[in-house]
């Protein structure tokens, strides 16, 4: 039995079929995966995410499993190989953010005990169901934050998809198999 899925997924890419079933929209508290979809998401700007899904492994190798610590020591060399693996997208403004996005990240969790608490903090860790949106209220405010703290590539629409993939927004289509409203 085919089970209906959001109108905008691929179902020929079966990379972006798992990611629709199983991840996006579904709460994250771990911190490395919180790291690692920020890392993805900035990345996207400007390019489809299913682009990034492709790369994601790839991302993950060149990336250090994200583990954000390491990335926050990233120094000119890593830098430069990472300008130079053809596997994923080889733009020095967003390798860099990443690194400083690091530190950032690593602040907050200091500040918060965890990226999780800081995050979740903004619903009160409650899940937001809502659709056909591209930004918000709270990704406004969140991007603002983020922004203020030195962030890079958090941009409002960015920190919205953001908030979907790790499941604090749930925004799948109301005649997807994976629709909640509550």
């Amino acid at each position: 039995m085919n089970k209906k899925r959001c109108f905008w997924l691929n179902l020929k890419n079966d990379i972006y079929v798992n990611y629709h079933d199983q991840e996006w929209g579904v709460p994250v508290y771990d911190d490395r995966k919180l790291f690692e979809m920020l890392i993805l998401e900035s990345f996207q700007a400007g390019l489809s995410w299913e682009t990034i899904l492709n790369k994601r492994e790839s991302f993950r190798k060149a990336f250090d499993n994200f583990d954000v610590l390491k990335v926050s020591l990233y120094d000119l060399d890593k830098v430069n190989e990472l300008l130079l693996n053809k596997d994923i997208i080889r733009n020095k403004l967003k390798i860099n953010s990443s690194i400083n996005n690091a530190k950032i990240f690593i602040d907050i969790q200091k500040e918060y005990e965890s990226f999780s608490n800081y995050i979740w903090g903004f619903t009160n860790n409650k899940i937001i169901y809502e659709n056909d949106k591209t930004s918000s209220d709270l990704s406004y405010r969140i991007s603002n934050d983020l922004k203020s703290r030195g962030m890079k590539f958090v941009g409002t629409t960015i920190i919205y998809s953001y908030l979907q993939a790790i499941g604090i927004i749930n925004s799948h289509d109301n005649e997807c198999f994976m629709y909640k409203n509550k």
